[in-house]
């Protein structure tokens, strides 16, 4: 991609006060300790970890692009402790206990990320205002309750979810039609490039080298292959999350799943005081096709969603990041919560990949034997997660664990490979048609959808 056009990957990327010029590749043959494939979230929080712990390691990371290319610079900039799998699938494999530590984990990750993130003097633009999911028809708010049961069944009381009613959801965010919600305080509103780019330069710093358009053609047991040179280390990290399926012998790891975004242009105040969201809560409703908007700190609103196709063959392409049928549903579903938005401009669109395991479970691995690490498959849920990846995926290679992060559940497992082709094409988007018709039926009927409650029963959640 040519360095000019990195600017017009996403409105965070535009509004970076930046230079965006790549990084020099490798230039030649290299012997490190670590070298890390991917300078996003997952690569960067492992570099950062590994180099705070250790300062005489060599550690270098490349990216077939520039820092922040990806998912970890285009996402919705929700730093949460949400995690797509469920506590009853984790506590299968690591016991009740288990899970609800790894949740207590990711609970402490949200406010650590801030403050890494000011200690290095990354201004990411991190408010940790929670997060608002409104119920908007009686399906969705019967959803919310058994959520809010079963928080409490497993140990999570008031503090950390609280069911609210129409007027206490009005407080937060005037959205249209609603009749409750669920709040949290454990999630906060992020600049999601400036935290990357932040990052890219904290390492840095610490004496890790970054080489930007240098891509691995192949990876495997203490080499990884690029046509700048070959990089001899001790230990490889494949953090490429929603990329894995370019990665050779890899394809059937990760499905590649796109969500896109729009945003607004900045709104006046007397906008944003019918509007609300003073805190930056991040908001979404509970409808199965998954939504998720920001107050940015500039005063638009960034606002996202699935609903793209999986492309045959988990093929990435420039050309799947914008789909102006998705984009004007974006708008319009925008438009429906906050009627007082419908002359508003709109900036910005754009979208990016997200990595997607079989089963809908995050994975972090290292193997000692081969030095070969991962992290990954995030489901879109990961700006709180890779930082947790990154620093266990350190832990695991210097041997060195006194948080004990490996014994979580996510910890040293894989998921079984999505089929081949075509099947692998007609179950990823039949999920999503599935869960669209369950939306529209759920609108209409206001009773819960038994189709997308099976779904998430067959896989395990």
């Amino acid at each position: 991609m040519p360095p000019s056009e990195y600017r017009s990957l996403s409105l965070w990327h535009d509004t970076l006060d930046e230079d965006l010029t790549p990084r020099p590749t490798l230039p030649g043959d290299t012997d490190v300790d670590v070298a890390v494939i991917g300078a996003g979230y997952t690569g960067l929080w492992t570099a950062y970890h590994l180099a705070v712990a250790d300062p005489s390691l060599r550690v270098v990371v490349i990216d077939k692009e520039i820092a922040g290319y990806g998912a970890s610079g285009r996402n919705g900039g929700w730093c949460s402790a949400l995690f797509p799998t469920s506590l009853r699938r984790m506590a299968v494999d690591r016991g009740r206990e288990g899970a609800v530590r790894m949740q207590r984990v990711l609970i402490e990750t949200v406010p650590e990320v801030g403050r890494v993130a000011a200690a290095e003097g990354i201004d990411c633009h991190f408010d940790q205002g929670g997060s608002l999911s409104v119920a908007r028809n009686p399906a969705q708010l019967e959803r919310i309750r058994t959520q809010l049961a079963d928080h409490a069944a497993w140990g999570f009381g008031a503090d950390d979810h609280r069911l609210l009613g129409a007027t206490e959801v009005q407080q937060i965010a005037a959205v249209d039609g609603a009749i409750g919600g669920l709040w949290t305080p454990h999630c906060a509103a992020i600049h999601p490039a400036r935290l990357v780019r932040g990052l890219a330069r904290a390492v840095e710093r610490r004496g890790v080298t970054i080489h930007e358009q240098t891509a691995a053609t192949d990876v495997h047991s203490r080499h990884v292959v690029t046509r700048h040179g070959t990089i001899r280390a001790e230990h490889i990290v494949l953090a490429t999350e929603g990329y894995t399926a370019t990665v050779a012998g890899r394809r059937r790891s990760l499905a590649p799943v796109y969500s896109l975004m729009t945003a607004t242009e900045p709104l006046p105040d007397e906008v944003w005081d019918q509007i609300g969201l003073r805190d930056r809560a991040t908001f979404a409703d509970n409808r199965h096709l998954v939504i998720y908007g920001q107050r940015t700190r500039d005063g638009r609103i960034a606002f996202g969603g699935r609903g793209a196709p999986y492309h045959y063959a988990s093929k990435v392409s420039p050309a799947y990041e914008r789909d102006e049928r998705v984009h004007a549903t974006l708008r319009r579903v925008l438009v429906d919560l906050f009627p007082v938005l419908r002359d508003v401009r709109f900036t910005h669109s754009w979208g990016g990949n997200l990595g997607v395991p079989r089963d809908w479970y995050p994975a972090v691995r290292h193997d000692r034997r081969t030095g070969l690490a991962f992290a990954g498959g995030y489901v879109g849920d990961g700006v709180a997660t890779s930082a947790l990846a990154g620093r266990t995926l350190a832990a695991m290679i210097r041997d060195d664990d006194p948080a004990d992060l490996a014994s979580l559940p996510w910890a040293g497992r894989t998921s079984r490979p999505w089929e081949p082709e075509p099947l692998r094409w007609l179950g990823v988007n039949a999920v999503t048609a599935l869960m669209g018709a369950a939306d529209r039926s759920e609108r209409r009927s206001g009773r819960p959808s038994k189709a997308a409650a099976a779904f998430w029963s067959a896989i395990g959640q």
